[in-house]
This record gives structure tokens, C-alpha cells and sequence, in this order.
């Protein structure tokens, strides 16, 4: 019992010490999705913060878009983005942790 409590211990105190840098990765990482065959291309850093949002040349060629049409495929490229961003942290903190689930993580980045 008190094995398991040592090694949670030792566990969150390394986490401690390398959350900073792993904090920066993830504000300096990019995920990419697209939406509407390649029409939207949206970028978020690790944390899910856009980055950036494209629009592709055949997308406009025939005159201004649907707007709503254009809105939908706005959020699900970003909305993809950032399910790829929340993927990647869960599987950093994973590592980080020896695989092991410590309570509260989740507000830490």
C-alpha cells in the first residue's frame, strides 16, 4: 500500500520539475486539421489556441461562399485541431507520468 504512495509521490515530484517545459512545448506546438476536403485548414498550439485559419483558393473561386456553410466548416477544422492538441497533451502527460492517473493534472497545463 504505502509502495504505491511512494511511487505517486516520487511520480508528482518529477512532474513538478519538468511541467514548465512541458507547458512551453505545448504553447510552441502546432496541430493542424482540415475540413470541407482541404476548403479549411485550421491551426492550434498544444494548448488549443488558434493559430491560424485558411481558406483554400478553390473555396472562393466561384464567388463568396455560403456563409453559414463557410462558418461550419470553420469550427469543424478548428474543432479537429483541437481534439488532435488535447490527444497529444493527454499522451505527453501519460509518459510523463509512467501511465499513471494523478488527480488535478488536467488544470496544470
Amino acid at each position: 500500500m504505502f509502495g504505491d504512495l511512494g511511487k505517486m509521490m516520487k511520480a508528482a515530484a518529477a512532474m513538478k520539475r519538468r511541467m514548465p517545459e512541458l507547458q512551453e512545448q505545448l504553447e510552441n506546438s502546432e496541430y493542424t486539421a482540415t475540413a470541407g476536403d482541404g476548403a479549411v485548414t485550421a491551426t492550434v498550439n498544444g494548448k488549443g489556441r488558434i493559430r491560424d485559419v485558411e481558406l483554400s483558393d478553390e473555396l472562393l473561386k466561384d464567388g463568396p461562399p455560403d456563409l453559414d456553410g463557410l462558418e461550419d466548416l470553420i469550427l469543424a477544422a478548428v474543432s479537429a485541431a483541437q481534439k488532435k492538441a488535447a490527444e497529444a497533451t493527454v499522451e505527453a502527460m501519460r509518459e510523463m507520468t509512467g501511465g499513471m492517473n494523478l488527480p488535478g493534472l488536467d488544470g496544470m497545463l
